[in-house]
């Protein structure tokens, strides 16, 4: 499978795409309600637009539509090798508009645009993965029965919501929308108030691929047009990707008819350095865990825990590369680090820096940061606070570091936090270092590097404790959508 080459679009095409609309029954509709606050452009602090929300009336008339369809069941009894069509379609005319929706993503997001166009590749990857599980027979499989095979039957269960957040708002919508779609479910997507131009985009591919109408919708606002969704009874499967605070607010809306959940809410990753480690290469995986996304991913490194023996020389050869990162406007083809998403975010991470220093935290960071107005943070790293005062995520280019003297230790300060998503460990012996990544109670563990890209795609991507709920994945988000029938013959 062949890659396009990605290119920066002119920066006054950009500029045009940042026209929000509600997308409702094939129609793209002007918010009308005033949230009273702003996008800006994290690169310089200046002023996108009005943040704007879905009118109560818009937001009753999506579930509607959503709702007429699944009772009609047009979507639903289309055949897996059709929505497959129509899926890869998608997948086809999206490919096209990854340079946009990385260039938007880039200007409203700060993420640079070498890693927002890598990581929008998932846009139209995310439909041809969700067409294959179609082509695979996976909607409906067989075991044997007393008198012949048993179906096993997926059906779609109802109406489904995605809510996704500003740090890869196309991407992860997309992922959600295929599954959705795939299995046969209306859905309506709710992107974040802070970055929900990029996720527009997905109309055009959509439109042109062919999708009847009303089967994708896009309502905007904060959580209480996301409340307003996931609580509507009309609703059956929700897809969340956000901070803790969110998930439990959605979860706990989900509760009361038991609906199915898929809840993604970030970690506070630990790193485990073990005595053997190749100390180059580690400064590389700290590096590449605080600054990809700008630090804001949910497998971010948040913990460095290093045996003692090392740390010094740790800390210093990280500080040695974090100086030569090139810190700059997302839009740069130069820049290798950009701005954090939005004022506020940088706030809260500024806060807290200086509670852990408060605690006797002790700062490293070298990376110049340009004088500017945008939301800019060197990485730091934070020495000399106790483990049992850094168990909450930061979610920033910023780990706190702690050593240990055995296995043991190290195994308990990695499992000491109440998340579980990701985790890394570094040693020359890949046989030790797989052994402690076993003892990590965590999503996933990888030794000797740190990537955005999975260990294999297939693979599912489950999440531990206040990480989230249920599992990520090409088949387990399908599922999410999914009630499951089982019909065969018991006597004759």
């Amino acid at each position: 499978m062949s890659f396009p080459e990605i290119k920066m679009p002119p920066i006054e095409d950009v500029k045009k795409h940042f026209k929000l609309f509600d997308y409702i029954d094939g129609e793209r509709i002007p918010p009308t309600v005033d949230m009273k606050a702003f996008v800006h452009n994290p690169n310089t602090g200046e002023k996108i637009a009005p943040q704007m929300a879905t009118s109560n009336e818009n937001i009753e008339r999506a579930l509607q539509v959503a709702q007429r369809l699944h009772e009609s069941g047009e979507w639903a009894n289309t055949s897996p090798e059709k929505r497959a069509e129509i899926l890869d379609n998608a997948a086809n005319h999206l490919m096209s508009l990854v340079p946009m929706i990385a260039a938007v993503e880039s200007y409203n997001t700060g993420i640079v645009f070498s890693t927002t166009s890598f990581v929008n590749a998932i846009v139209w990857l995310a439909f041809k993965a969700a067409a294959g599980v179609l082509k695979s027979g996976y909607a409906v499989t067989k075991v044997p029965g007393p008198h012949g095979d048993v179906e096993v039957l997926r059906k779609p269960l109802g109406v489904a919501v995605a809510i996704v957040p500003w740090n890869s708002p196309a991407a992860l919508a997309s992922h959600k929308i295929a599954n959705a779609l795939a299995a046969g479910c209306p859905v309506i997507l709710k992107p974040t108030e802070w970055a929900p131009y990029s996720c527009l985009l997905l109309v055009d591919g959509l439109e042109s691929a062919g999708l009847p109408k009303g089967l994708f919708q896009i309502v905007n606002g904060g959580s209480e047009v996301g409340n307003k969704l996931v609580t509507d009874k009309r609703v059956c499967a929700v897809s969340f990707t956000g901070g803790l605070q969110g998930g439990r607010a959605v979860a706990a809306a989900c509760a009361n008819d038991f609906k199915s959940l898929q809840l993604e809410l970030g970690g506070n990753n630990a790193m485990v350095v073990l005595q053997d480690a190749d100390v180059d290469k580690v400064a590389d995986g700290i590096v590449a865990g605080m600054t990809t996304l700008n630090g804001q991913w949910c497998r971010a490194l948040g913990r460095l825990v290093v045996h003692e023996s090392i740390q010094e020389q740790v800390v210093k050869a990280a500080m040695d590369k974090f100086k030569q990162i090139k810190i700059g406007d997302a839009m740069s083809t130069e820049s290798q680090l950009g701005p954090l998403a939005n004022e506020v975010h940088k706030g809260r991470i500024l806060d807290s820096i200086n509670n852990l220093k408060k605690k006797g935290g002790q700062t490293h960071h070298s990376t110049p940061t340009p004088d500017s107005a945008g939301y800019y943070l060197s990485p730091t790293l934070i020495t000399g606070v106790a483990p049992e005062e850094t168990l909450e995520e930061i979610f920033g280019p910023v780990a706190t570091v702690h050593s240990f003297k055995s296995d043991e230790e190290a195994i308990k300060l990695a499992n000491q936090t109440p998340y579980g998503l990701g985790g890394y460990v570094y040693s020359k012996d890949e046989s030790h270092a797989m052994e402690i990544a076993r003892k990590m109670n965590t999503g996933g563990v990888k030794v000797n590097g740190v990537s955005l890209l999975e260990l294999n795609v297939d693979a599912p991507r489950p999440a531990w404790g206040l990480s989230g709920f249920g599992e990520e994945g090409t088949l387990e988000t399908f599922d999410v959508f999914c009630g499951k029938s089982v019909v065969g013959v018991a006597g004759k």
